[in-house]
């Protein structure tokens, strides 16, 4: 199965692959925990969205809080 969008154009907005995975999967995992906040579906998965993101231009390693958070008790 080829990935759509094409690397290339991920690339074009995070040059590293090892970055865009931790990139996508931050905010993929944002996505998922916003909808069930707000008790909505989504119609494509959470990963998906966030990979169009990046494709879009729309997120980059600027706009993605990349720190670890412990939460604190």
């Amino acid at each position: 199965m080829m990935l759509y969008p094409a690397m290339s154009i991920l690339n074009s907005y995070i040059p590293n692959r090892y970055m865009l995975v931790t990139v996508v999967a931050r905010r993929a995992r944002q996505i998922a925990e916003d909808a069930d906040r707000r008790g909505l579906h989504l119609d494509e998965k959470p990963v998906t969205i966030a990979i169009n993101e990046v494709a879009e231009g729309k997120l980059d390693t600027t706009t993605v809080d990349l720190d670890i958070a412990e939460d604190e008790e």
